[in-house]
């Protein structure tokens, strides 16, 4: 039978003497030390101390090796336990147990074998605590089958074995096993515990069966366990993970002692799943319940303050941080930057990223990725040069993609190229990156090569930012032949054709504009529809194309015929170009009943303080443009739109994207 293979150079002193504190231990035979630097370990241990204890203190010895195995010195384990071996000292039920665990947390199969092999020889092997530890072992070092060999050959077991290898196999991903030993364990009779249930849950979890989660649900009910802490929270957590909101609500609701913890997972949930109001509800019952919030609580909501109607809730919390000295890590401060970055308030990221002392990849990254969403790309590319000779950070793709969107937007062709080549493994997004670049700064002919070059012309991502840079300059025949290859590239995808629809229109090819709209019908094909939104005393009004519903609408549409008959006063007009238009609805309706314009003038007509911020699901058109432009100049205030590509900053008849979107 094989033991621990050490040879060992231990000399003892009589207590009178000084101990020589640089004892070595050898362990010459075992190959996670053959493969270290050294193959003798150097260790400071006190050697009165074996000298001082009798061999028939068995708990004495275990305790020293319980010292060792808490403070994570688990080569000194292995020692005592050798000394022990040498020594003769009686060993026990809870010796080994302690052993196999240094072993295992040294990631050391060879060494826990061989204490098995103790175990076997010294009649160990039946006992409770070496067979649960044995079954860790192996488990976590070796693979789940041989913990089930051990679980299976041992006839006492107890609802911690169970619940043990149930784990196991949920950590090496196997659930349907998991639960397959939990519901055997019931049907045997086994008393279940919190820990047991809770375990059950993540099975489900990660399965993501409704079926298995109502049923370990049941056993939890049935058992007394619904309302534990752990159980409950473990249930919540099981039905988020199976996508099941209404089903978490409820545990959610009926849960007696709700945690931060368990407010944060549901309010995580919500957010993830776009119901931001509900979010925000219970964001704010959790804080007029009385509960403190801490920093994951605060990352969870942040998210969903990430647009332009939550700005005024993403303001209220930065202060309730401020207010309360809440931990204001680095995770929490890009959260914040972020949630500004996409609400449309560049200036107060601006002003997070300069109080940051300590900055990651990420700060960065979504700093210059934020200048170049507000139309500053020139102030991205500074930041980047900045970051390469004050900072540490390492460059990778993700940095060099948000800089090459700051080329893009501020049209820096020759730096673009430059940047686009550190880039180590190019993606399609990469690609469609560069090919925007291009296309904006009107190199049609070097765009067309690339995309030659790169065998990217398959990628439609990589076509619509060709299409972008044709309708910014004009390029209604190339542009006819990208749409073209869109529309045989995803022939049910209706966006494209309501971009050929448009370009017939834009040519006055009528019958082509009819023929294509019974196509679409015939395919069932629903084209988006246009809408935008603005926040007003922390309530969403959302409008549609000729929307009229709105109780203030006689106003809205009575500015709107004002701004227009102004502009006409003043010789301009704005430029109702469609051709190159995603959406056919906008082309057919009265131009100022376009919906980002009825949210612009509701935002106005209400008087609030500060700039009008609206939002709206598509690209925003040539003449809602040139009119927003206009009404900035003439009502003196700023106006934030923001489409899906762009923040849009009109300010005195200006747009910070210089007409270029």
């Amino acid at each position: 039978m094989n033991t621990l293979q050490f040879t060992t150079n231990v000399q003892f002193f009589p207590s009178h003497k000084k101990p020589n504190t640089n004892t070595t231990i050898q362990l010459t035979h075992h190959p996670r030390f053959l493969r270290s630097s050294a193959t003798t370990l150097a260790l400071t241990h006190d050697h009165h101390a074996f000298d001082e204890i009798p061999k028939w203190d068995t708990f004495a010895w275990n305790t020293l090796i319980q010292t060792h195995l808490t403070n994570h010195d688990f080569t000194l384990v292995l020692s005592t336990y050798t000394h022990m071996l040498q020594l003769g000292v009686l060993l026990d039920k809870r010796t080994l147990p302690r052993v196999l665990n240094a072993s295992r947390q040294m990631g050391d199969l060879f060494i826990g074998k061989q204490v098995h092999c103790h175990a076997l020889k010294l009649g160990f092997s039946s006992y409770q605590f070496v067979v649960t530890a044995l079954i860790e072992m192996y488990g976590h070092l070796g693979s789940v089958d041989e913990a089930q060999i051990i679980f299976d050959k041992f006839h006492n077991k107890n609802l911690v074995c169970w619940t043990l290898l149930a784990r196991l196999y949920v950590n090496r991903g196997k659930p349907g096993l998991a639960l397959g030993l939990f519901h055997q364990m019931v049907e045997q009779g086994v008393s279940v515990d919190a820990v047991a249930l809770s375990t059950a849950c993540s099975a489900c979890g990660v399965m993501k069966s409704l079926q298995h989660c109502r049923a370990v649900h049941e056993v939890a009910r049935k058992c007394g366990f619904e309302f534990d802490v752990l159980v409950s929270t473990s249930l919540l957590k099981m039905y988020v993970d199976c996508d099941s909101v209404g089903d978490a609500r409820l545990v959610f609701e009926e849960m007696p002692c709700r945690d931060v913890v368990s407010w944060t997972l549901m309010i995580r949930t919500y957010v993830r799943k776009g119901e931001f109001n509900e979010a925000f509800k219970l964001f704010r019952r959790m804080n007029s319940d009385g509960l403190r919030l801490d920093s994951m609580s605060i990352s969870s909501i942040l998210p969903a303050c990430g647009r332009i109607a939550s700005h005024k809730h993403g303001r209220e919390i930065h202060g309730y941080l401020l207010r309360h000295g809440i931990n204001f890590n680095l995770k929490v401060k890009n959260a914040v930057m972020d949630m500004y970055v996409k609400s449309g308030d560049i200036i107060c990221a601006s002003n997070v990223f300069a109080e940051m002392k300590g900055k990651d990849a990420i700060s960065w990254t979504m700093m210059i990725l934020g200048y170049s969403l507000h139309g500053q790309g020139k102030l991205g590319v500074d930041l980047f040069k900045q970051m390469e000779i004050y900072s540490k950070v390492h460059l990778d793709d993700t940095i060099y993609a948000a800089v090459l969107h700051a080329c893009c937007t501020a049209r820096m062709v020759d730096e673009g190229k430059i940047y686009f080549n550190h880039i180590r493994a190019p993606t399609v997004a990469h690609y469609a990156l560069m090919v925007s670049l291009l296309a904006q700064c009107g190199h049609f002919d070097e765009a067309r090569i690339f995309i030659r070059e790169q065998k990217i012309e398959k990628h439609s991502e990589v076509l619509r930012k060709l299409l972008e840079g044709c309708r910014i300059h004009g390029q209604h025949a190339l542009a006819k032949q990208v749409i073209d290859q869109l529309y045989e590239l995803e022939p049910l995808n209706a966006e494209n054709y309501v971009l050929l629809l448009n370009w017939y229109a834009g040519n006055a090819k009528w019958d082509m504009v009819d023929r294509l709209k019974g196509t679409i019908g015939v395919l069932g094909l629903k084209p988006i529809k246009a809408y935008s939104w603005t926040l007003l005393r922390n309530k969403v009004h959302v409008f549609g194309t000729g929307d009229e519903s709105h109780p203030r609408s006689e106003e809205i549409y009575s500015a709107l015929q004002g701004f227009e008959e102004e502009m006409r006063s003043k010789g301009l007009e704005p430029k109702w170009d469609f051709s190159l238009h995603d959406v056919d609805e906008e082309r057919e309706c009265a131009q100022i009943g376009h919906s980002e314009l009825l949210a612009l003038a509701f935002g106005l007509i209400s008087k609030n303080a500060g700039p009008v911020r609206l939002a709206k699901n598509s690209r925003v058109c040539h003449g809602c443009h040139d009119f927003a432009k206009f009404v900035s100049r003439m009502t003196r205030r700023e106006i934030i739109l923001k489409d899906p590509n762009f923040f849009h900053h009109f300010n005195d008849g200006h747009c910070t994207c210089e007409d270029f979107w």
